[in-house]
């Protein structure tokens, strides 16, 4: 794990949601546009931190939060239709006491797994430029070292999955031959989390039959 310089998560997340590292997804997240049903709620539209149970054993990323979801409601994976696939299965899998994640004050907890994205901040496009997504890297990576019992990473997308490889390769704990982002794929780690790869719960992929319940469901009951 990497080193940090934050004693516990909750200084950890006061110091994501004050963030202004790169100038380009702050001003995005700021003026992103409210779709006609949230016009008149309000909009988080700063960095989305991670939540979950600090004694969890998976840590789950994603690439970053959503213009509706996270960057209006000011937490990962709430309030869209990606949110309403995962939650129904991580429900089913008994990491959730609820199968919705609709707001930060709907009652929802985790149990065992820790959410949350690489990026912090929603980029244009959904494409984050090399610069922040390193810059951006200190966050997730002090998350991961602030949970001491995590033992598997589930990456939600190649974009996920690309960054925490890189960093085990880092840690020199990835050995094998070049790694290759496939549904299922399983990478045995030394001294490091086991790594379980899976698409991105976005409509893309699960209106289509990409990615089914029964696909993720699959995965986590592994974890």
């Amino acid at each position: 794990m990497s080193d940090t310089t934050y004693s516990s998560l909750q200084v950890l997340q006061q110091a994501i949601v004050s963030c202004r590292l790169c100038p380009r997804l702050v001003a995005w997240r700021e003026s992103v546009p409210a779709k006609p049903a949230n016009k008149d709620a309000p909009h988080w539209r700063r960095p989305v931190p991670g939540f979950g149970d600090p004694s969890a054993h998976l840590f789950i990323t994603g690439l970053a939060p959503s213009a509706q979801g996270g960057n209006r409601t000011g937490r990962i994976f709430t309030g869209d239709k990606s949110a309403d696939f995962l939650f129904s299965v991580l429900y089913k899998a008994g990491f959730a006491n609820q199968p919705r994640s609709v707001a930060k004050d709907d009652g929802l907890c985790l149990k065992g797994c820790y959410l949350t994205a690489c990026v912090k901040c929603v980029p244009p496009q959904n494409k984050p430029t090399h610069q922040e997504c390193v810059s951006c890297s200190q966050y997730w990576k002090a998350e991961l070292s602030l949970l001491p019992h995590v033992s598997s990473i589930l990456v939600l997308g190649k974009f996920a999955f690309d960054a925490v490889i890189s960093y085990a390769k880092e840690k020199k704990a990835y050995i094998g031959g070049r790694p290759s982002f496939s549904h299922g794929a399983i990478y045995k780690m030394i001294g490091f989390p086991t790594i379980y790869a899976s698409y991105h719960p976005s409509p893309q992929n699960t209106n289509t039959g990409r990615l089914t319940e029964k696909m993720l469901l699959d995965i986590l009951m592994l974890t």
